[in-house]
């Protein structure tokens, strides 16, 4: 019965209206581009000339989602009346009587939405059939992919399943994982492809089972960039084609530097400015280790502050940048008085090492003071 490749869109984990508290004014951006990813999902599939866009749970963040957020995702959607869009339920959004889903459903969505709330075959065409397994809890300790091995579809068709859970913590049939998922169903289940959605991160599992990881990350170590997964089957070939699609507007990226002198810095920068450009959408979390004089840490200090005004956001680890004054740098402050004796105080503190490591950072600080204090330039 199948004729000619089948091509797909897998995303999962939208999480629309994530409350990001943690960025404070930053927030309603990252919210914001979540809907946007949506939009970007949309212009893939047509760009791509394809027809249904799998959603793998986690659409919302949460049951209990206000109105407008509620409906965001929704008129997002409707801008793209040739495009099926397939909704899962996840653990932030299982389908619970009276719950976000049937909310949803009551106040009407478009025709090219469809909401699978219930495990039944739906067919995608002719060719392709879709095997959906929604979560009704939260955490389930049951394997749900399991009911995609009794679902009958016709002779010949594309099976492809759709769920959210973990394969990494399947425990088998007397296990107690959450949301557990057989990392074999695709083989048990003749699919041709199993759409997984729960870890934010694009992740092959086998040849025919993938996770798309979220299309805007929200943490790091995640992705730095969000993406989705565009799908071609052929039955002429042994496994389904997969290419990434990059939907996110954030760069989210790690870093470590051991930093001696500012030059590291600097060119830590030029990269991020060519890797990572606009800076301006870039979340950044920074490491900062080594040793440095009392004039270099004033001058990463500075840095820091500029640079905090070029990211998105920065989160910044800076504990394990420890300062040693030079010699020359205690007599600028001055070469034989109380506010010297005071600095070698100081120095001999940040040198002991039967001080806590906290008394110790408090003395390089307060000698930063100093140092900043007693060298600026008057104003004039």
């Amino acid at each position: 019965m199948t004729s000619g490749p089948i091509r797909l869109i897998h995303t999962a984990d939208w999480q629309i209206g994530k409350p990001f508290l943690r960025f404070g004014d930053k927030a309603d951006r990252l919210r914001a581009a979540r809907l946007e990813a949506i939009e970007s999902l949309g212009r893939v599939a047509v760009d791509e000339q394809v027809g249904h866009i799998l959603v793998a749970g986690d659409i919302f963040d949460s049951e209990t989602p206000a109105r407008e957020t509620l409906y965001a995702p929704i008129e997002r959607m409707r801008s793209f009346p040739a495009i099926a869009w397939h909704l899962l339920p996840g653990n932030h959004d299982p389908h619970r009587p009276g719950g976000v889903w049937d909310r949803l459903r009551g106040a009407g969505t478009p025709e090219n939405i469809v909401v699978h709330v219930s495990a039944r075959p739906h067919a995608l065409g002719a060719a392709c059939w879709l095997l959906p397994c929604p979560l009704t809890n939260k955490s389930e300790t049951r394997d749900l992919t399991l009911a995609m091995e009794g679902m009958c579809t016709p002779d010949g068709v594309f099976r492809i399943g759709l769920a959210h859970g973990n394969v990494g913590q399947f425990a088998g049939p007397d296990g107690d994982a959450s949301n557990p998922i057989d990392p074999t169903r695709a083989e048990r289940a003749g699919l041709a492809y199993l759409a997984l959605g729960d870890w934010h991160r694009t992740q092959r599992i086998t040849d025919r089972v993938w996770y798309a990881g979220t299309p805007e990350p929200d943490r790091h170590g995640s992705q730095t960039r969000g993406s989705a997964l565009l799908i071609t089957i052929d039955g002429r070939s042994p496994g389904p084609k997969v290419e990434a699609r990059n939907v996110g507007t954030f760069h989210w990226h790690t870093a470590e530097i051991v930093c001696n002198e500012l030059e590291r810095l600097v060119d830590f920068e030029t990269t991020l400015r060519r890797e990572a450009d606009p800076l301006s959408r870039l979340i950044l979390k920074l490491d900062l280790s080594g040793t440095v004089s009392l004039a270099v840490r004033n001058q990463v200090a500075q840095w820091i502050e500029r640079f905090c005004a070029a990211v998105c956001h920065l989160d910044l680890d800076d504990l394990g940048l420890r300062v040693r004054p030079e010699q020359s740098e205690l007599e600028s402050m001055d070469f034989d008085g109380v506010l010297r004796n005071v600095a070698e105080r100081l120095k001999g503190r940040i040198n002991d090492p039967a001080l806590l490591s906290d008394d110790r950072r408090a003395a390089e600080d307060a000698l930063m003071i100093l140092y900043m204090e007693t060298t600026a330039l008057p104003v004039s």
